[in-house]
């Protein structure tokens, strides 16, 4: 069944909301572009549009030419904001070192993140990006658009910004770049009472949550991670909008293994799809493959001649565990053996499928290097089910949470937090048991450690007594 919000979601025209005409949008030639130069001199910007790539720099400078040939009256912050940014960058090029200072002292009325304050160092050279303040704007799901939302935003943003945007950011969000503080209160208003979008999460605070495409159109998805995404912003408002944490907090969710949004790198709490029952082997499929009737990998690697599909050399000798073999037209995986790695199941999509016993498994402390350094999730619950209202997973992000809160170091990330305190104290705050599956390098640094009140007779030993059953 198709994911459905709870709230009724508010359907955007673009004919009732656009500010611009077709002949305003489109106010310069070519021609007009190809001579086009700014006010100020960015040798180093302009090596970045050479070579065969896009290039920001000629992004900006269209919006800038654009900006350039609007009317006064149809902007509401200076007309030069994009062409001061270049020219402010192209100094930070000359001299090491950025010029914008980074304020915490902006935001909207009631929400204490989601607006990031920037003010440029160098005011009375690009006065008009004096302040030019970044919003996130917290995106769908699986950042599914329809054209009216984002051309009714680029409308707007045009007219109480500086119409640069980033989509998106490395979390999430649609990244709106530069706009005046006398800008954010009315803009925040259009995203969220005309447009029926809210602002995304900055600060100390829980980010805007984030999934892959998940059942939406994926057919390796293990859970709907459409649903428990909107599911967690919806219920976690208050840490979304109000910073209480020692730093920020990611959640991420991949439907399956393949880890499409990379929740086990870059999320403080990593959700990814699994199964624990078998994979589904299709033996006809299989010999389809074999014998050429189907394209390996879904055809993902067409374009050369990759000569007879090979299940031994392609599939078999590639598993990681060795859990797989191809007998007399047969194949067979010793499933307790299978760690998951979905390379079998990506290379023949049509004879191998995840099991229907699904659910997630938990991860936790990923980050990128601020402290110390880039660290990858450890895993915590091997497999846990999903299914509304969740409460289950709510439960221990609570458990997580109050943990991290009442120990954790300001900025410090919770990958920080258990590197320090170390697992056996982690383990035993968040009330899971240890288990083998969050040991990372075996025999060198196990993370299950006896109390003395575990052992019978604690430290304390008779060595005769001892020796007398265990003799030299």
């Amino acid at each position: 069944m198709a994911f459905e919000p709870k709230d009724e979601q508010k359907e955007i025209k673009y004919a009732e909301m656009r500010i611009y005409s077709d002949a305003e949008l489109n106010n310069y030639t070519e021609e007009e572009l190809k001579n086009f130069k700014i006010k100020h001199d960015i040798p180093d910007l302009e090596e970045l549009e050479k070579g065969p790539w896009p290039s920001f720099v000629s992004d900006a400078k269209q919006g800038a030419l654009h900006r350039r040939k609007l009317a006064d009256d149809r902007m509401l912050i200076d007309r030069d904001g994009i062409e001061d940014m270049l020219g402010q960058l192209q100094v930070s090029f000359d001299e090491g070192e950025t010029h914008w200072k980074h304020g915490g002292i902006v935001g909207v009325f009631g929400y204490g993140g989601g607006v990031i304050g920037r003010y440029s160092d160098l005011p009375e050279k690009y006065p008009s990006i004096a302040h030019f303040h970044t919003i996130r704007v917290n995106q769908p799901a699986s950042k599914f658009y329809d054209s009216n939302f984002l051309r009714s935003v680029c409308d707007m943003w045009e007219y109480r910004g500086s119409g640069m945007m980033n989509l998106h950011g490395s979390t999430g969000d649609l990244v709106l770049l530069g706009t005046t503080t006398e800008q954010l209160e009315p803009v925040f208003f259009e995203l969220t009472h005309e447009m029926g979008v809210d602002i995304g999460g900055s600060g100390s605070n829980l980010r805007t949550p984030s999934c892959c495409i998940g059942k939406a159109r994926c057919e390796f998805a293990c859970f709907d991670t459409q649903a428990l995404s909107y599911e967690l912003t919806q219920y976690y408002q208050d840490e979304l909008h109000r910073p209480a944490f020692p730093y920020k907090f990611k959640f991420k969710f991949d439907g399956c293994p393949n880890g499409c949004v990379a929740s086990i790198a870059r999320s403080d709490m990593s959700f990814i799809g699994t199964w624990k029952d078998d994979i589904r082997i299709d033996q006809d499929a299989v010999k389809g493959y074999i014998a050429g009737d189907f394209i390996p990998n879904a055809g993902a690697h067409a374009g050369r001649d990759w000569g007879k599909f090979d299940i031994q050399k392609e599939v078999i000798d590639l598993c990681p565990s060795k859990c797989m073999k191809y007998e007399d037209d047969v194949l067979t995986i010793d499933n307790a053996e299978c760690v998951r790695c979905m390379h079998c199941i990506n290379t023949m999509p049509r004879a191998l499928k995840p099991g229907t016993d699904t659910g997630v498994s938990i991860l936790l402390g990923a980050k990128a290097p601020i402290l110390d350094g880039a660290q990858m999730a450890t895993l915590m619950i091997p497999f846990m089910k999903t299914e509304a209202p969740y409460d289950n997973i709510k439960e221990f992000i609570e458990k997580v949470w109050e943990f991290w809160m009442e120990e954790g170091r300001n900025r410090e990330r919770l990958g920080e937090l258990m590197q320090r305190v170390g697992m056996p104290k982690f383990l035993e705050a968040v009330e899971l048991p240890a288990a083998p599956y969050m040991v990372k390098a075996p025999r060198e640094n196990p993370y299950v450690l006896w109390k003395e009140e575990d052992v019978p007779g604690g430290w304390q030993r008779d060595i005769k007594e001892y020796r007398t059953r265990h003799k030299r």
